[in-house]
């Protein structure tokens, strides 16, 4: 799922809120510029998943470029540029994610591994949909707090896509034949959470 925004303060709102896989990053925003963007989702250091930047900008000279890597960019792709190119480096810059590997979760007796896109309860291996796997991510991520379907939506399907009413509702159905009727609870007009472990 990919989120488009057109403006710096609306990419640094969404950075502080959500968790992104990569994040593409033009200099030259409205709003609030890019630069001050990276800065920002860098600063927060340790405290949150830090994804992959590349820069896409106009600006190509070499200070440019140095002054954006050490900004804190992971990749710097000068335009105009070729889209293969882009979808290359966003390639290599998620291999480079899941080289430095996410840490595994841990809930109980349930393990989920991002990285090898794997769940074991017990040690034994569980099979979920891509879209299961979601679901119970964003949940293991924080399991401590409620996420409502809205937030479970997003982790599903981005900003703006077109979402079946019942989705999240399946999936959670799904999720706890495979881990039990007690792992995830519903908490009456407010969404969904983990059980206490």
């Amino acid at each position: 799922a990919v989120d488009w925004l057109q403006r710096g303060d609306q990419a640094a709102a969404a950075l502080a809120t959500h968790e992104y896989q990569c994040v593409l990053l033009d200099r030259g925003l409205p709003g609030l510029d890019g630069d001050a963007v990276l800065k920002a989702l860098r600063a927060e250091g340790a405290a949150r998943a830090q994804p992959p930047v590349i820069v896409i900008t106009a600006r190509d000279t070499l200070a440019d470029r140095v002054q954006g890597l050490d900004l804190g960019a992971d990749d710097y792709l000068v335009k105009p540029f070729d889209l293969e190119e882009l979808s290359a480096r966003v390639r290599a810059a998620l291999r480079r994610g899941a080289v430095q590997g996410a840490p595994e979760l841990r809930h109980g007796a349930v393990a989920l591994d991002p990285a090898a896109k794997r769940v074991t309860l017990d040690g034994a291996p569980l099979t979920l949909t891509a879209r299961e796997f979601a679901v119970l991510q964003a949940l293991m991520r924080r399991p401590a707090h409620i996420l409502s379907r809205a937030q479970l939506e997003e982790a599903l399907y981005g900003w703006g896509a077109e979402v079946e009413s019942n989705a999240i509702e399946v999936h959670v159905y799904n999720l706890r034949r495979k881990l039990g009727s007690g792992f995830i609870v519903t908490v009456r007009n407010q969404g969904y959470r983990l059980a206490p472990a």
